[in-house]
């Protein structure tokens, strides 16, 4: 008998177990909000807001459908976590768990109550992302990278916070650098990140996409792009190549990538005609080079 009540607890989700357990989980209102921090409760859907730090912007369709008919067979199992923020709560996390609740028409959901500024809502939010299993190289390395800007972490920090050694970090971090069509290359699957640590360890943009297209083309492993790399690297420039490239460039190349806090590809003829390229690898990295080049008000 004993065992049949436990099953429908189950069947039930979470407030059926703690009831069970002799642990209350009840709906307050706000005015009590600061009574139960640290504990679980039952809100309302229409209490809570979504957390403005999300970084994540796309929740599968199909996911979160299968997400809520689990929800409507044995109820919410993992409580979502919210803060007060006047008279509503915020979500710090459990998005996933609250969009499919409310596409089942439930009307609550249990919670559990935490202080968190800003900051640390950020910082959830973003270490939250991070742990889920189904975020590509770029989407983790961004993530890495917006922690270090924005929480004022070091690499070390970052490894301790998101529980990895500072080299996995810095591996990570370093794909940033890859040119931007290698990036978007590997965000979509068509290399991985085994890929593009190896391609990363060529300088010139010109020779990553190179080394990328074949990879595309010829379906390169991993290994036999390492392979490839190491001999490009062990390949002395072309003194022809280096003639032709005039001395006001050379004297300046420095300069630029002293400049832009990164390496700017240019290049040039005989006749001193060329081009002058400098990549990003984020909407922050791009407002940087705009706010160097004063060209807001133009």
């Amino acid at each position: 008998m004993a065992k049949a009540t436990k099953k429908q607890a189950l069947g039930r989700g979470l407030s059926a177990l703690l009831k069970e357990n002799n642990m209350t989980v009840r709906s307050i209102d706000h005015e009590k909000a600061t009574e139960i921090v640290g504990n679980i409760i039952e809100l309302r859907l229409d209490q809570i807001e979504v957390n403005p730090f999300q970084p994540r912007t796309y929740f599968d369709e199909e996911e979160l459908k299968e997400l809520a008919n689990s929800i409507s067979t044995l109820g919410v199992i993992q409580p979502i976590t919210v803060r007060r923020v006047q008279d509503k709560f915020q979500l710090v996390s459990g998005e996933r768990r609250f969009r499919a609740s409310k596409l089942i028409g439930n009307k609550t959901i249990p919670a559990y109550i935490r202080l968190a500024n800003d900051q640390e809502m950020l910082e959830m939010a973003l270490v939250e992302n991070i742990q889920r299993k189904n975020l590509d190289p770029i989407e983790v390395a961004l993530s890495y990278q917006r922690l270090i800007d924005d929480i004022k972490l070091t690499q070390e920090e970052l490894g301790g916070r998101v529980g990895k050694k500072r080299s996995t970090v810095t591996n990570y971090l370093r794909l940033l650098k890859l040119d931007p069509i290698i990036q978007t290359g590997m965000r979509d699957g068509f290399v991985s990140m085994g890929h593009g640590r190896a391609i990363i360890n060529l300088d010139q943009t010109s020779k990553q996409l190179e080394i990328y297209e074949k990879i595309l083309k010829d379906g390169l492993s991993v290994r036999q792009t390492e392979a490839l790399v190491a001999n490009l690297k062990k390949e002395k420039p072309s003194k022809s190549i280096s003639k032709a490239m005039p001395t006001f460039v050379n004297e300046n190349q420095d300069k630029f990538d002293r400049f832009f806090g990164q390496k700017v590809a240019i290049s040039a003829n005989a006749n001193g005609k060329g081009k002058i390229s400098i990549s990003f690898s984020s909407e922050k990295d791009f407002n940087k080079i705009k706010a160097l080049l004063d060209i807001s008000d133009l």
